[in-house]
Protein backbone atom coordinates (compact mmCIF):
# COMPACT_ATOMS: atom_id res chain seq x y z
CA UNK A 1 0.00 0.00 0.00
CA UNK A 2 1.47 3.42 -1.04
CA UNK A 3 1.75 6.30 0.95
CA UNK A 4 0.71 10.42 0.44
CA UNK A 5 5.48 10.23 0.50
CA UNK A 6 5.45 8.23 -2.04
CA UNK A 7 3.43 10.32 -4.30
CA UNK A 8 5.03 13.61 -3.62
CA UNK A 9 6.42 15.64 -6.90
CA UNK A 10 8.24 18.95 -6.51
CA UNK A 11 8.69 20.80 -9.24
CA UNK A 12 10.74 24.58 -9.64
CA UNK A 13 10.35 26.95 -12.78
CA UNK A 14 12.04 30.40 -13.50
CA UNK A 15 9.17 33.37 -14.30
CA UNK A 16 10.28 34.42 -17.92
CA UNK A 17 9.09 37.39 -19.93
CA UNK A 18 7.34 35.55 -22.18
CA UNK A 19 5.05 33.88 -18.60
CA UNK A 20 4.30 37.26 -17.86
CA UNK A 21 1.17 39.78 -18.19
CA UNK A 22 1.84 43.55 -19.04
CA UNK A 23 2.16 43.75 -15.47
CA UNK A 24 5.28 41.43 -14.80
CA UNK A 25 3.18 39.09 -13.55
CA UNK A 26 3.13 35.70 -13.86
CA UNK A 27 0.30 34.72 -15.97
CA UNK A 28 -2.61 32.45 -14.19
CA UNK A 29 -3.07 29.99 -16.78
CA UNK A 30 0.91 29.42 -17.36
CA UNK A 31 0.24 28.89 -13.38
CA UNK A 32 -2.66 26.50 -14.13
CA UNK A 33 -0.59 24.93 -16.87
CA UNK A 34 2.19 24.12 -14.23
CA UNK A 35 -0.22 22.74 -11.56
CA UNK A 36 -1.90 20.50 -14.04
CA UNK A 37 1.92 18.86 -14.70
CA UNK A 38 2.87 18.30 -11.35
CA UNK A 39 -0.53 16.99 -9.59
CA UNK A 40 -0.56 14.62 -12.91
CA UNK A 41 3.04 13.70 -11.88
CA UNK A 42 1.83 13.11 -8.43
CA UNK A 43 -0.91 10.95 -9.69
CA UNK A 44 1.55 9.00 -11.96
CA UNK A 45 3.45 7.83 -9.52
CA UNK A 46 1.18 6.87 -7.27
CA UNK A 47 -1.26 4.56 -9.95
CA UNK A 48 1.44 3.73 -12.59
CA UNK A 49 -1.04 4.59 -15.05
CA UNK A 50 -1.57 7.11 -17.57
CA UNK A 51 -4.05 10.04 -15.84
CA UNK A 52 -5.76 12.38 -17.20
CA UNK A 53 -7.30 15.42 -15.59
CA UNK A 54 -10.93 15.09 -14.51
CA UNK A 55 -11.44 18.17 -12.37
CA UNK A 56 -9.90 21.28 -10.80
CA UNK A 57 -11.78 21.94 -7.66
CA UNK A 58 -10.39 25.34 -6.62
CA UNK A 59 -6.68 27.35 -7.45
CA UNK A 60 -6.51 30.39 -5.24
CA UNK A 61 -4.20 33.23 -6.27
CA UNK A 62 -3.56 34.84 -3.18
CA UNK A 63 -0.41 36.50 -4.19
CA UNK A 64 1.18 37.87 -7.47
CA UNK A 65 4.26 36.30 -8.89
CA UNK A 66 6.93 38.68 -10.35
CA UNK A 67 9.27 38.20 -13.50
CA UNK A 68 12.01 36.82 -12.13
CA UNK A 69 11.22 35.43 -9.13
CA UNK A 70 11.44 31.52 -8.96
CA UNK A 71 8.35 29.42 -8.25
CA UNK A 72 8.64 26.03 -6.21
CA UNK A 73 5.40 23.59 -6.98
CA UNK A 74 4.54 20.65 -4.25
CA UNK A 75 1.85 18.00 -5.44
CA UNK A 76 0.97 14.96 -3.25
CA UNK A 77 -1.62 12.96 -3.39
CA UNK A 78 -4.44 13.17 -0.87
CA UNK A 79 -6.98 10.19 -1.27
CA UNK A 80 -7.89 7.82 -4.03
CA UNK A 81 -11.66 6.74 -4.17
CA UNK A 82 -12.26 4.05 -6.33
CA UNK A 83 -11.01 5.22 -10.31
CA UNK A 84 -10.37 8.91 -9.48
CA UNK A 85 -7.52 10.41 -7.11
CA UNK A 86 -7.24 13.75 -5.25
CA UNK A 87 -4.10 15.79 -5.45
CA UNK A 88 -3.31 18.70 -3.02
CA UNK A 89 -0.70 21.32 -4.75
CA UNK A 90 0.81 24.09 -3.10
CA UNK A 91 3.01 27.07 -4.66
CA UNK A 92 5.73 29.53 -3.45
CA UNK A 93 7.21 32.41 -4.63
CA UNK A 94 10.75 33.12 -4.47
CA UNK A 95 12.29 36.06 -4.68
CA UNK A 96 16.22 35.05 -5.22
CA UNK A 97 17.37 39.03 -4.72
CA UNK A 98 15.63 38.80 -1.37
CA UNK A 99 15.76 35.32 -0.24
CA UNK A 100 12.12 35.57 0.47
CA UNK A 101 9.49 32.69 -0.07
CA UNK A 102 5.82 33.40 0.16
CA UNK A 103 2.73 30.88 0.02
CA UNK A 104 0.64 31.87 -3.41
CA UNK A 105 -1.44 29.64 -4.56
CA UNK A 106 -3.25 25.84 -3.16
CA UNK A 107 -5.59 23.45 -5.39
CA UNK A 108 -7.20 20.58 -5.63
CA UNK A 109 -7.56 18.53 -8.60
CA UNK A 110 -8.94 15.30 -9.39
CA UNK A 111 -7.24 12.94 -11.41
CA UNK A 112 -8.43 9.14 -13.55
CA UNK A 113 -5.56 6.16 -14.42
CA UNK A 114 -6.98 4.91 -17.61
CA UNK A 115 -6.32 1.91 -20.22
CA UNK A 116 -4.96 2.14 -23.84
CA UNK A 117 -9.25 2.84 -24.58
CA UNK A 118 -9.44 6.09 -22.39
CA UNK A 119 -11.62 3.63 -19.85
CA UNK A 120 -10.97 4.59 -15.93
CA UNK A 121 -8.70 2.05 -14.06
CA UNK A 122 -9.16 1.17 -10.35
CA UNK A 123 -7.06 3.33 -8.57
CA UNK A 124 -4.69 1.96 -5.76
CA UNK A 125 -5.91 2.61 -2.32
CA UNK A 126 -3.77 5.11 -0.39
CA UNK A 127 -2.71 4.45 3.55
CA UNK A 128 -2.28 8.19 5.22
CA UNK A 129 0.86 7.96 7.69
CA UNK A 130 1.07 11.43 9.30
CA UNK A 131 -1.45 13.38 11.03
CA UNK A 132 -1.70 15.75 8.11
CA UNK A 133 -2.03 12.58 5.60
CA UNK A 134 -5.12 11.93 7.84
CA UNK A 135 -6.42 15.27 7.66
CA UNK A 136 -6.24 15.56 4.41
CA UNK A 137 -7.81 12.20 3.67
CA UNK A 138 -10.59 12.98 5.67
CA UNK A 139 -11.02 16.54 4.12
CA UNK A 140 -11.00 14.96 0.79
CA UNK A 141 -14.25 12.80 1.32
CA UNK A 142 -15.91 15.95 1.98
CA UNK A 143 -14.66 17.76 -0.83
CA UNK A 144 -15.75 14.38 -3.39
CA UNK A 145 -18.85 14.48 -1.51
CA UNK A 146 -19.25 18.23 -2.17
CA UNK A 147 -18.59 17.82 -5.87
CA UNK A 148 -20.95 15.05 -6.45
CA UNK A 149 -23.58 16.99 -4.69
CA UNK A 150 -23.26 19.93 -6.70
CA UNK A 151 -22.83 17.92 -10.16
CA UNK A 152 -26.23 16.29 -8.96
CA UNK A 153 -27.85 19.77 -8.02
CA UNK A 154 -26.98 21.42 -11.67
CA UNK A 155 -27.77 18.04 -13.21
CA UNK A 156 -31.49 18.22 -11.82
CA UNK A 157 -31.74 22.27 -12.69
CA UNK A 158 -31.31 21.64 -16.48
CA UNK A 159 -33.89 19.03 -16.58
Amino acid sequence: MKTPADSVVVMTELVLPNDTNFLGNLLGGRLMHWVDIAAALSAQRHSSKVCVTASVDEISFKEPIKLGHVVHIRSVLTRAFRTSMEIYVEVDREDPIHGMRTRTSEAYLTFVAIDQYGKPLIAPQLEPATDEDRLRYEEAAIRRENRLRVRETMKALRG
